[in-house]
Protein backbone atom coordinates (compact mmCIF):
# COMPACT_ATOMS: atom_id res chain seq x y z
CA UNK A 1 0.00 0.00 0.00
CA UNK A 2 2.87 2.10 0.99
CA UNK A 3 4.66 1.68 -2.42
CA UNK A 4 1.11 2.20 -4.77
CA UNK A 5 0.68 5.58 -2.74
CA UNK A 6 4.35 6.50 -3.04
CA UNK A 7 4.03 5.65 -6.65
CA UNK A 8 0.72 7.86 -7.39
CA UNK A 9 2.09 10.60 -5.30
CA UNK A 10 5.30 11.19 -7.72
CA UNK A 11 3.23 10.73 -10.83
CA UNK A 12 1.50 13.96 -9.56
CA UNK A 13 -1.54 11.45 -9.70
CA UNK A 14 -3.55 14.29 -7.56
CA UNK A 15 -3.47 17.85 -5.50
CA UNK A 16 -5.32 18.01 -1.88
CA UNK A 17 -7.37 20.88 -2.06
CA UNK A 18 -10.98 22.21 -1.00
CA UNK A 19 -13.83 20.94 -2.16
CA UNK A 20 -15.58 23.19 -4.29
CA UNK A 21 -19.22 24.31 -3.96
CA UNK A 22 -21.69 22.06 -6.06
CA UNK A 23 -19.24 19.34 -6.29
CA UNK A 24 -19.27 15.93 -5.07
CA UNK A 25 -16.15 13.29 -4.72
CA UNK A 26 -16.34 10.44 -5.66
CA UNK A 27 -14.72 7.80 -3.26
CA UNK A 28 -12.31 4.81 -3.14
CA UNK A 29 -11.37 1.57 -1.95
CA UNK A 30 -8.11 -0.30 -1.79
CA UNK A 31 -7.67 -3.63 -3.61
CA UNK A 32 -5.73 -6.85 -3.24
CA UNK A 33 -4.39 -9.48 -5.12
CA UNK A 34 -1.82 -11.95 -5.20
CA UNK A 35 0.02 -12.42 -8.86
CA UNK A 36 1.27 -15.88 -9.21
CA UNK A 37 3.59 -17.31 -11.79
CA UNK A 38 2.90 -19.91 -14.57
CA UNK A 39 3.68 -22.72 -12.29
CA UNK A 40 1.28 -21.46 -9.78
CA UNK A 41 4.31 -20.44 -6.64
CA UNK A 42 3.40 -16.43 -5.71
CA UNK A 43 5.00 -14.09 -7.68
CA UNK A 44 4.22 -11.05 -5.13
CA UNK A 45 1.25 -9.06 -2.96
CA UNK A 46 -0.19 -6.70 -4.56
CA UNK A 47 -2.22 -3.55 -3.16
CA UNK A 48 -3.67 -1.42 -5.48
CA UNK A 49 -5.76 2.10 -5.27
CA UNK A 50 -9.18 1.89 -7.00
CA UNK A 51 -11.96 4.89 -7.11
CA UNK A 52 -15.39 4.35 -7.32
CA UNK A 53 -16.07 4.48 -11.10
CA UNK A 54 -19.87 3.30 -10.47
CA UNK A 55 -21.01 6.61 -8.65
CA UNK A 56 -19.59 9.20 -11.96
CA UNK A 57 -21.68 11.06 -13.36
CA UNK A 58 -21.66 10.50 -17.82
CA UNK A 59 -21.53 14.01 -19.37
CA UNK A 60 -19.94 15.25 -16.39
CA UNK A 61 -17.26 13.29 -14.81
CA UNK A 62 -16.47 10.90 -18.02
CA UNK A 63 -17.47 11.35 -21.43
CA UNK A 64 -16.11 8.25 -24.04
CA UNK A 65 -14.91 5.25 -22.38
CA UNK A 66 -14.35 2.67 -25.24
CA UNK A 67 -10.72 1.46 -25.39
CA UNK A 68 -9.23 -1.38 -27.93
CA UNK A 69 -7.63 -4.81 -26.10
CA UNK A 70 -5.39 -7.01 -28.69
CA UNK A 71 -7.19 -9.62 -30.06
CA UNK A 72 -5.97 -13.12 -29.76
CA UNK A 73 -6.04 -13.76 -33.71
CA UNK A 74 -3.37 -10.86 -33.78
CA UNK A 75 -1.31 -12.64 -30.93
CA UNK A 76 -1.33 -16.24 -32.20
CA UNK A 77 0.07 -14.61 -35.63
CA UNK A 78 2.88 -12.87 -34.11
CA UNK A 79 3.64 -16.13 -32.35
CA UNK A 80 3.41 -18.06 -35.22
CA UNK A 81 5.97 -15.37 -36.90
CA UNK A 82 8.24 -15.28 -34.52
CA UNK A 83 8.52 -19.09 -34.57
CA UNK A 84 8.79 -19.46 -38.15
CA UNK A 85 11.53 -16.53 -38.39
CA UNK A 86 12.94 -17.31 -34.78
CA UNK A 87 12.77 -14.30 -33.34
CA UNK A 88 12.66 -13.51 -30.02
CA UNK A 89 10.20 -13.02 -27.72
CA UNK A 90 10.00 -10.17 -25.20
CA UNK A 91 7.38 -9.29 -22.06
CA UNK A 92 7.24 -5.81 -20.82
CA UNK A 93 4.91 -5.26 -17.75
CA UNK A 94 3.94 -1.42 -16.95
CA UNK A 95 3.60 0.10 -13.13
CA UNK A 96 0.52 1.45 -12.44
CA UNK A 97 -0.67 2.06 -16.38
CA UNK A 98 -3.36 4.07 -15.63
CA UNK A 99 -2.20 6.75 -13.92
CA UNK A 100 -0.08 7.75 -16.63
CA UNK A 101 -3.24 8.66 -18.94
CA UNK A 102 -4.24 12.86 -18.39
CA UNK A 103 -7.50 13.69 -17.57
CA UNK A 104 -9.55 16.36 -19.08
CA UNK A 105 -13.04 16.38 -16.91
CA UNK A 106 -12.44 17.95 -12.71
CA UNK A 107 -12.72 15.05 -10.93
CA UNK A 108 -12.64 15.25 -6.77
CA UNK A 109 -11.95 12.00 -4.65
CA UNK A 110 -11.88 11.70 -1.48
CA UNK A 111 -8.60 10.70 0.43
CA UNK A 112 -7.18 6.92 0.61
CA UNK A 113 -7.43 5.70 3.65
CA UNK A 114 -4.07 6.87 5.35
CA UNK A 115 -3.24 9.86 3.55
CA UNK A 116 -5.58 11.87 5.11
CA UNK A 117 -4.36 13.95 8.33
CA UNK A 118 -7.04 14.76 11.65
CA UNK A 119 -8.54 17.73 11.28
CA UNK A 120 -7.97 18.02 7.45
CA UNK A 121 -11.27 18.79 5.43
CA UNK A 122 -9.37 18.47 1.98
CA UNK A 123 -9.74 16.21 -1.11
CA UNK A 124 -7.94 15.02 -4.18
CA UNK A 125 -8.63 16.84 -7.65
CA UNK A 126 -7.50 14.12 -10.06
CA UNK A 127 -5.22 15.17 -13.02
CA UNK A 128 -4.30 11.76 -14.02
CA UNK A 129 -6.67 8.98 -14.42
CA UNK A 130 -6.90 6.19 -11.87
CA UNK A 131 -7.75 2.18 -11.94
CA UNK A 132 -11.87 2.18 -11.13
CA UNK A 133 -12.41 4.95 -13.74
CA UNK A 134 -14.89 4.93 -16.17
CA UNK A 135 -12.51 6.76 -19.07
CA UNK A 136 -9.28 5.42 -16.72
CA UNK A 137 -8.63 2.27 -19.85
CA UNK A 138 -9.19 4.72 -22.77
CA UNK A 139 -6.94 7.59 -21.60
CA UNK A 140 -3.76 5.27 -20.61
CA UNK A 141 -4.03 3.76 -24.08
CA UNK A 142 -4.41 7.12 -26.03
CA UNK A 143 -1.48 8.26 -24.23
CA UNK A 144 0.39 4.99 -24.67
CA UNK A 145 -0.41 5.15 -28.40
CA UNK A 146 0.88 8.97 -28.72
CA UNK A 147 4.10 8.36 -27.49
CA UNK A 148 4.71 4.70 -29.27
CA UNK A 149 3.81 6.48 -32.66
CA UNK A 150 5.99 9.76 -31.65
CA UNK A 151 8.93 7.12 -31.58
CA UNK A 152 8.17 5.95 -35.31
CA UNK A 153 5.92 3.21 -34.94
CA UNK A 154 2.58 2.56 -36.84
CA UNK A 155 -0.44 1.89 -35.88
CA UNK A 156 -2.41 -1.36 -37.51
CA UNK A 157 -6.01 -0.74 -38.95
CA UNK A 158 -6.64 -4.06 -38.47
CA UNK A 159 -5.92 -4.43 -34.71
CA UNK A 160 -5.27 -1.07 -32.94
CA UNK A 161 -3.47 -2.52 -30.37
CA UNK A 162 -0.73 -3.88 -32.61
CA UNK A 163 2.13 -1.25 -33.68
CA UNK A 164 5.20 -1.86 -36.08
CA UNK A 165 7.76 -0.11 -36.91
CA UNK A 166 10.16 -0.76 -40.46
CA UNK A 167 13.41 0.71 -41.25
CA UNK A 168 15.07 -0.74 -44.15
CA UNK A 169 15.31 -4.62 -43.09
CA UNK A 170 14.76 -3.83 -39.04
CA UNK A 171 11.30 -4.92 -38.02
CA UNK A 172 9.77 -4.53 -35.09
CA UNK A 173 6.69 -5.52 -33.53
CA UNK A 174 5.01 -4.69 -30.32
CA UNK A 175 1.51 -5.66 -29.08
CA UNK A 176 -0.22 -4.19 -26.38
CA UNK A 177 -3.02 -5.57 -23.84
CA UNK A 178 -3.87 -3.02 -21.10
CA UNK A 179 -0.57 -3.01 -19.45
CA UNK A 180 1.14 -6.38 -20.81
CA UNK A 181 3.01 -5.25 -23.76
CA UNK A 182 4.77 -7.85 -26.00
CA UNK A 183 7.39 -7.30 -28.70
CA UNK A 184 9.31 -9.21 -31.13
CA UNK A 185 11.46 -8.52 -34.22
CA UNK A 186 14.26 -9.40 -36.04
CA UNK A 187 16.62 -6.35 -34.17
CA UNK A 188 17.53 -7.25 -31.28
CA UNK A 189 19.68 -3.86 -31.03
CA UNK A 190 16.37 -1.93 -31.93
CA UNK A 191 14.45 -4.13 -29.56
CA UNK A 192 16.48 -3.00 -26.61
CA UNK A 193 16.05 0.43 -27.66
CA UNK A 194 12.67 0.11 -27.70
CA UNK A 195 12.29 -1.27 -24.28
CA UNK A 196 14.52 2.03 -22.94
CA UNK A 197 12.40 4.49 -24.36
CA UNK A 198 9.57 2.63 -22.55
CA UNK A 199 10.71 2.92 -19.34
CA UNK A 200 12.15 5.41 -19.33
CA UNK A 201 8.22 7.11 -20.69
CA UNK A 202 6.47 4.33 -18.45
CA UNK A 203 8.57 2.18 -15.82
CA UNK A 204 8.24 -0.77 -17.15
CA UNK A 205 9.37 -3.89 -15.44
CA UNK A 206 11.55 -5.90 -18.48
CA UNK A 207 10.05 -9.76 -17.43
CA UNK A 208 12.38 -11.38 -19.92
CA UNK A 209 11.71 -13.58 -22.82
CA UNK A 210 7.95 -14.63 -23.01
CA UNK A 211 6.37 -17.44 -20.80
CA UNK A 212 3.68 -16.20 -19.24
CA UNK A 213 0.75 -14.10 -21.39
CA UNK A 214 -3.04 -13.17 -20.55
CA UNK A 215 -3.64 -16.85 -18.88
CA UNK A 216 -1.11 -18.61 -21.61
CA UNK A 217 1.50 -20.18 -21.08
CA UNK A 218 4.11 -19.99 -23.89
CA UNK A 219 7.12 -23.16 -24.52
CA UNK A 220 9.93 -22.55 -26.86
CA UNK A 221 11.98 -25.54 -27.99
CA UNK A 222 13.55 -25.94 -31.29
CA UNK A 223 10.91 -27.37 -32.78
CA UNK A 224 9.12 -23.70 -32.10
CA UNK A 225 6.68 -22.14 -30.17
CA UNK A 226 3.85 -23.94 -28.74
CA UNK A 227 0.96 -22.57 -26.31
CA UNK A 228 -1.08 -24.50 -23.39
CA UNK A 229 -3.97 -23.09 -20.22
CA UNK A 230 -2.53 -25.19 -18.11
CA UNK A 231 -2.83 -23.74 -14.93
CA UNK A 232 -6.14 -21.58 -16.35
CA UNK A 233 -7.86 -25.68 -16.58
CA UNK A 234 -6.75 -26.25 -13.48
CA UNK A 235 -8.05 -23.26 -11.87
CA UNK A 236 -11.41 -24.01 -13.84
CA UNK A 237 -11.75 -27.40 -12.26
CA UNK A 238 -10.82 -26.45 -9.17
CA UNK A 239 -13.46 -23.49 -8.60
CA UNK A 240 -15.73 -25.45 -9.91
CA UNK A 241 -15.34 -28.44 -7.48
CA UNK A 242 -14.39 -30.95 -10.56
CA UNK A 243 -10.58 -31.56 -9.78
CA UNK A 244 -10.65 -35.06 -8.69
CA UNK A 245 -13.16 -36.34 -11.66
CA UNK A 246 -12.10 -39.20 -13.92
CA UNK A 247 -11.25 -37.58 -17.51
CA UNK A 248 -13.51 -38.85 -20.82
CA UNK A 249 -12.43 -39.09 -24.56
CA UNK A 250 -15.25 -36.99 -25.32
CA UNK A 251 -15.93 -33.29 -24.56
CA UNK A 252 -19.75 -33.76 -24.43
CA UNK A 253 -21.62 -36.94 -25.04
CA UNK A 254 -22.67 -37.93 -28.57
CA UNK A 255 -26.54 -37.96 -29.22
CA UNK A 256 -27.06 -35.49 -26.11
CA UNK A 257 -30.17 -33.23 -26.69
CA UNK A 258 -29.94 -30.55 -24.20
CA UNK A 259 -33.21 -28.84 -23.76
CA UNK A 260 -34.79 -25.69 -21.31
CA UNK A 261 -37.07 -27.27 -19.51
CA UNK A 262 -36.53 -27.25 -16.34
CA UNK A 263 -35.83 -25.28 -13.38
CA UNK A 264 -34.51 -21.61 -13.29
CA UNK A 265 -30.93 -21.30 -11.48
CA UNK A 266 -31.65 -19.03 -8.49
CA UNK A 267 -28.13 -17.58 -9.46
CA UNK A 268 -27.33 -17.67 -12.97
CA UNK A 269 -23.96 -15.96 -12.14
CA UNK A 270 -22.06 -18.63 -11.74
CA UNK A 271 -23.38 -20.84 -14.50
CA UNK A 272 -22.37 -17.66 -16.95
CA UNK A 273 -18.93 -16.97 -15.40
CA UNK A 274 -18.41 -20.67 -15.98
CA UNK A 275 -19.07 -21.04 -19.94
CA UNK A 276 -17.41 -17.52 -20.18
CA UNK A 277 -14.02 -18.79 -19.04
CA UNK A 278 -14.88 -22.23 -21.14
CA UNK A 279 -14.87 -19.95 -23.84
CA UNK A 280 -11.51 -18.04 -22.96
CA UNK A 281 -9.94 -22.02 -23.04
CA UNK A 282 -11.19 -22.89 -26.63
CA UNK A 283 -8.05 -20.40 -27.36
CA UNK A 284 -5.88 -23.76 -26.96
CA UNK A 285 -8.45 -26.64 -26.51
CA UNK A 286 -10.56 -26.09 -30.23
CA UNK A 287 -12.13 -29.77 -29.33
CA UNK A 288 -14.45 -28.77 -26.60
CA UNK A 289 -15.54 -25.63 -28.79
CA UNK A 290 -18.56 -27.21 -30.03
CA UNK A 291 -19.36 -28.55 -26.46
CA UNK A 292 -19.07 -24.67 -25.28
CA UNK A 293 -20.94 -23.39 -28.14
CA UNK A 294 -23.83 -25.51 -26.69
CA UNK A 295 -24.01 -24.52 -23.31
CA UNK A 296 -23.57 -20.87 -24.57
CA UNK A 297 -27.10 -21.25 -25.92
CA UNK A 298 -28.10 -21.00 -22.25
CA UNK A 299 -26.30 -18.18 -21.05
CA UNK A 300 -29.66 -16.28 -20.72
CA UNK A 301 -31.74 -18.44 -19.04
CA UNK A 302 -30.06 -21.39 -17.31
CA UNK A 303 -31.48 -23.80 -16.23
CA UNK A 304 -31.21 -27.28 -13.82
CA UNK A 305 -30.94 -30.19 -15.50
CA UNK A 306 -34.31 -32.05 -16.43
CA UNK A 307 -34.58 -35.44 -15.59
Amino acid sequence: MSSELQALVSNHTWTLTPLPPGKHPISCRWVYKIKHNSDGSIERYKARLVAKGYTQTEGVDFHDTFSPTAKMVTLRSLLALAATSSWPLHQLDVHNAFPHGDLYEEIYMTPPPGLQRQGENLVCRLHRSLYGLKQASRQWFAKFSEAIQAASFTQSKADYSLFTCKRGKSFIALLIYVDDILITGNNLGAINSLKHFLHTRFRTKDLGDLKFFLGIEVSHSKKGISISQRKYTIDILKHSGFLGVQPVLFPMEQNLKLSDIGELLKDPTKYRRLVGRLIYLTITRQEITYAVHVLSRFMHEPRKPHM
